[in-house]
């Protein structure tokens, strides 16, 4: 099998992929159907991949295309996850989904909640936990969804989606310190700031 993993270099998830068995390409650079045929591809697999996959790439590899997200889905979709679990006080956690037409939206194939201690965390640390747990997640539940046994449950309705330019009202939090601002001083700031205007 030919596995196509979208996102960054030297993936955490591409050794996962080859143990199995796998052959894996990498890439961060937008791709079309052309891409798939010439490469072989028979799953994709993306994580932290900056590209909208299109519609005739869901169709072309229907149910074969997963995404790795680091919220507790269906809260905090799209971009800044981590970020914006602290601004709008939603569950953390990470996501393992089949990818559909929407940002985030996909059946949900795993899931897992993670609880962090504001007065110790700093957005960075949460964020190097949460890429270490969806890692683990992924390591747990590769060999079903390679064997296409993997079945995806739908998402609760409900929570957020938030684009890049989203947390721009909200960057004089994070001026001073930027990664190592403590979370403690972004807990409930967009419903603060929500209710205010």
């Amino acid at each position: 099998m030919n596995v196509l993993v979208l996102g960054i270099k030297q993936s955490p998830l591409t050794p996962v992929i080859e143990e199995s068995g796998c052959r894996v390409i990498e890439t961060i650079d937008p791709i079309d159907t052309d891409y798939l045929r010439g490469h072989a591809i028979d799953y994709v697999v993306s994580y932290r991949y900056r590209h909208i996959i299109k519609q005739d790439l869901l169709d072309f590899l229907s149910g074969k295309i997963i995404n790795l997200h680091i919220s507790l889905l269906p809260w905090n979709k799209g971009a800044d996850p981590n970020l914006w679990s602290f601004l709008e006080n939603t569950p953390k956690g990470v996501t393992i989904h089949f990818i559909d037409k929407g940002i985030d939206t996909g059946d949900i194939i795993a899931q897992k909640e993670l609880f962090f201690d504001p007065e110790v965390e700093t957005l960075g640390s949460t964020y190097e936990k949460l890429n270490s747990e969806i890692v683990r997640l992924f390591k747990d539940v590769w060999p079903r969804i390679r064997a296409g046994q993997a079945a995806g449950i739908k998402q609760l309705p409900g929570g957020a989606l938030h684009m890049s330019k989203d947390k721009e009202r909200f960057g004089y939090l994070l001026e001073k310190q930027g990664w190592n601002t403590p979370v403690k001083e972004l807990i409930g700031k967009a419903l603060i700031d929500s209710n205010s205007g």
